[in-house]
């Protein structure tokens, strides 16, 4: 969420998604309004030739969702159409179920004026369903319908994207010729439409091979119970199995459906109003109905400290420049580092306490090093420790020196460094490798074998 696209669209939420690619609510930056992007997820040459022939649709009719724009960004390619809040007539029939007669015939007025556009530009559709024809958020008004989905769509003359004896399509929705390996066809495409009003009329997804067995067995069937018998005539003439014997245009199908609503009884008074309302929900968060909502800076609170802080310390004289430390020769090293000689601002020259030769520079963990004048302005002295030097004696040999024991240097504790723990015996460790070793073989074995 939040992804701008191609440097314009920003992806908000994700609506729905098909066989090629996903649908994002975007806000498109440039408009300044709300869009249903489509963002392609293969990157094949077969889909992105049907994207290319998708986002290459440009139909401008009320019943028709076509692409309005595309983008692209790296290996991710997407386009736009108006976004449509009322979900599509899936919604409608998991709503409300069975559709009253009058209502259908609305929803089919519309649906064959898009499709008399479609075709009009030589487009056969191909997948015409309840779930890509969709609804406007109307309330109960009057419905509005926009045909919509035209990833599988080819116009007539255009070569076919699939292999031989390959369908494309809804099972379901298939008109029979289809299934016979006809080339795309303007009556296919009516023969869905004719599935589909069924679908409403019923509410549950007519078997389409039954109805055709019946139609080639024993002619055009009566009127079922809930089909007035006017509707009937003219889904009777979309059904055909004969593409012959179909209506050959969506506007001669039109046209008889208007003249079999005039026919139809009057609607009952008791009859529950099929509204359409927002199946998108609410936006998320930072967006609003003019867009992105510019979100408050908020001052970052301080940190909470855990411990309290360490009193401070009192800050000493500061050092004259006069009495600044003179560079010391340069001593042979030792195996420990050693401690840098303590300045002392209250004696004037200072001078370098003579060691005697044999005296060992012992660490001291309570004396630190003192900053000088450059680096912090001030120092502080730490209280002068006394060690006891003991004699040196040429005759008493030298001990061997102790191991030495790691310890804090703020503290002084001794710290306990983690010994290596060991392995194995040899006498558990090699049996259970050779046994890790056969396994393995075992397997490798079983593998060429299937």
């Amino acid at each position: 969420m939040g992804e701008v696209f191609a440097g314009r669209y920003e992806l908000i939420d994700p609506i729905g998604r098909g066989g090629a690619g996903a649908v994002w609510r975007a806000w498109d930056h440039r408009r300044r309004r709300y869009v249903a992007a489509k963002v392609l997820q293969q990157s094949d040459a077969h889909t992105l030739l049907r994207f290319v022939r998708e986002q290459a649709l440009r139909i401008d009719h009320p019943h028709v969702l076509a692409p309005a724009s595309w983008a692209a960004d790296d290996d991710q390619v997407l386009f736009t159409m108006d976004l449509v809040a009322g979900g599509s007539l899936a919604h409608v029939i998991g709503d409300y179920g069975p559709l009253p007669p009058r209502y259908v015939c609305t929803l089919l007025d519309q649906l064959l004026s898009g499709l008399a556009t479609v075709h009009a530009e030589g487009v056969v559709h191909r997948d015409i369903k309840p779930a890509n024809i969709l609804m406007e958020a109307t309330g109960t008004g009057r419905p509005h319908l926009r045909l919509s989905d035209f990833g599988i769509s080819m116009r007539k003359g255009e070569p076919r994207l699939t292999e031989t004896n390959y369908v494309v399509g809804t099972p379901g929705y298939f008109a029979p010729e289809q299934l016979l390996g006809a080339e795309p066809d303007f009556t296919a495409d009516l023969y869905a439409v004719g599935l589909v009003a069924l679908y409403l009329l019923h509410g549950t997804r007519p078997d389409s091979q039954a109805l055709v067995e019946h139609f080639l067995t024993h002619g055009t069937p009566p009127a079922p119970d809930s089909v007035p018998e006017p509707l009937w005539q003219v889904l009777a003439g979309l059904l055909q199995p004969d593409p012959q014997a179909r209506f050959r245009t969506a506007t001669g199908a039109r046209k008889a459906l208007n003249a079999a609503v005039e026919m139809l009884p009057e609607p009952e008074g008791g009859e529950e109003p099929v509204e359409i309302f927002d199946q998108l929900g609410p936006l998320p968060d930072g967006f609003g109905p003019d867009g992105p909502v510019a979100r408050p800076v908020q001052d970052t609170p301080p940190p909470v400290q855990d411990t309290p802080p360490a009193p401070p310390v009192p800050a000493a004289a500061p050092v004259p420049a006069a009495t600044a430390p003179t560079p010391q020769p340069q001593q042979q090293p030792h195996t420990q580092p050693p401690t840098p000689p303590l300045h002392d601002p209250y004696r004037q020259p200072y001078q370098q306490p003579q060691q005697s030769p044999h005296q060992d520079q012992q660490h001291n963990p309570y004396r630190q090093p003192v900053p000088g004048p450059s680096e912090t302005g001030s120092f502080h002295l730490p209280p002068p420790v006394a060690h006891p030097v003991p004699p040196f004696d040429p005759a008493v040999p030298p001990t061997q020196p102790q191991r030495h024991t790691p310890t804090d240097p703020y503290t002084g504790q001794p710290v306990q460094v983690p010994g290596r723990r060991p392995g194995p015996p040899p006498k558990v460790a090699v049996p259970v490798l050779l046994l890790a070793l056969v396994s393995l073989a075992v397997g490798f074995w079983a593998l060429t074998q299937v």
